[in-house]
């Protein structure tokens, strides 16, 4: 006599809908994150390729392996690579410790103290974030260069001394209004103002914001073009983004092996400043504006 086999539990059908669906949800994100990843591997392949098989050859596989790309980017401009790497690096560090500095003064301002006209500086602050740099760049090239500015860091680095950059000081107001007012008012009774309360309560209980500040002024410092290209006229003061542009020529073949090469090795700062500071940064994100 034959016998039945029993239909599974309903609780054993819902398990495998489930292992189902994050199966394709794990696909999904894979494939998404190849695609992604594929310019950058791209990229890289490419820095091993000659010239004339990188578009000849548009595959990530590097069938005539060619290391001299490096050797020869490194050298290929006026100053080796590495003077403009310096460049960068001071105008990062200035960004950073100014950004750190003015951004986390104006946000103890706004977050702890009561001034007249508060709320509305705050509006106005909020709303310079929708300006774009085209809008204040030709102002601000024409005071700098009645300062003399006009080649030297100094247009890069000083205005993040003035909280500048109002996405930082938005951030970092919403994260000291999640502190406890309680730890003002216990160090205020022990007779505190308002300095040692911004130098020993809040700068320290606020590490994660300001590693999230550092980390985001370091990349977008880094990888901006624009305003360096505009206030850095001599290639002795050239940063990275500038120096790579100067291997692309319009009135001849351009170099695109050593491009890509440099390219690569531009981008190992960012992901070393990243990965070092990436704790703090999902931290730094993650409690922002919970009170």
């Amino acid at each position: 006599m034959a016998t039945k086999t029993a239909a599974p539990a309903p609780k054993q059908q819902r398990t495998r809908a489930e292992r189902t669906r994050r199966l394709l949800i794990h696909l999904g994100l894979i494939g998404f994150g190849l695609i992604m990843l594929y310019p950058l591997l791209w990229m890289l392949s490419s820095s091993f390729k000659p010239t004339a098989e990188i578009f000849r050859e548009p595959g990530l596989i590097p069938w005539s392996f060619t290391p001299e790309n490096y050797t020869e980017g490194w050298n290929a401009l006026q100053h080796p690579f590495h003077r403009y790497l310096l460049n960068s690096a001071i105008v990062v560090g200035g960004a950073i410790v100014g950004n750190l500095i003015g951004c986390s003064m104006a946000a103890y301002a706004f977050a702890r103290l009561e001034f007249r006209g508060k709320r509305l500086f705050f509006a106005i602050m909020l709303a310079t974030i929708m300006l774009p740099i085209h809008v204040v760049i030709v102002p601000q090239y024409i005071l700098f260069a009645q300062l003399d500015w006009i080649n030297t860091f100094y247009p890069l680095i000083v205005p993040k001394l003035l909280a500048t950059d109002a996405f930082f000081i938005f951030l970092m107001v919403q994260f000291i209004r999640g502190l406890p007012r309680d730890l003002d008012e216990a160090a205020r009774i022990d007779g505190c103002g308002h300095v040692r309360i911004f130098c020993q309560i809040i700068l320290p209980l606020s590490m994660p914001a300001l590693a999230t500040t550092a980390i985001f002024t370091f990349i977008w410092t880094w990888n901006d073009f624009f305003s360096q290209l505009i206030f850095l006229t001599s290639p002795d003061m050239y940063t990275v983004p500038v120096a790579l542009r100067t291997f692309v020529d319009s009135s001849s073949q351009t170099s695109w092996g050593p491009l890509f090469a440099m390219s690569v090795v531009a981008l190992g700062p960012v992901f070393g400043f990243f990965l070092a500071g990436q704790r703090y940064l999902v931290k730094g994100i993650a409690t922002t504006g919970i009170k």
